[in-house]
């Protein structure tokens, strides 16, 4: 499996994984900043939450890693929650957008 079939895999797995009171995956919420893949199909995942007192704020974070590591392939996953920058509805994709009634 190439580099770039691999993040397609990675990203399918991580729109597998809703925000619990928002009915739009994390991937599409723009909760995900930064994927990475590196040799050996090592995963890197910088990701945030909707606000630092989200209730989802122990389970999620896991859930996305334990999504990644299901996919075929994956050595490795790194992931890395952070609040910086703050996350804002800017940050959604159009579909996310549509979705939930801001556009």
């Amino acid at each position: 499996m190439t580099e770039s079939e691999l993040r397609e895999e990675v990203v399918r797995a991580i729109k597998t994984v809703y925000d619990p009171e928002i009915p739009v995956d994390v991937y599409e919420l723009g909760l995900i900043y930064d994927l990475k893949i590196f040799p050996v199909n090592n995963v890197y995942v910088s990701m945030t939450l909707t606000s630092p007192s989200c209730p989802s704020a122990g389970t999620l974070p896991g859930e996305v890693e334990q999504k990644i590591r299901e996919v075929e392939g994956v050595n490795d996953v790194s992931l890395e929650l952070t609040f910086d920058p703050p996350y804002s509805t800017e940050m959604m994709s159009e579909e996310a957008k549509l979705e939930l009634g801001f556009m």
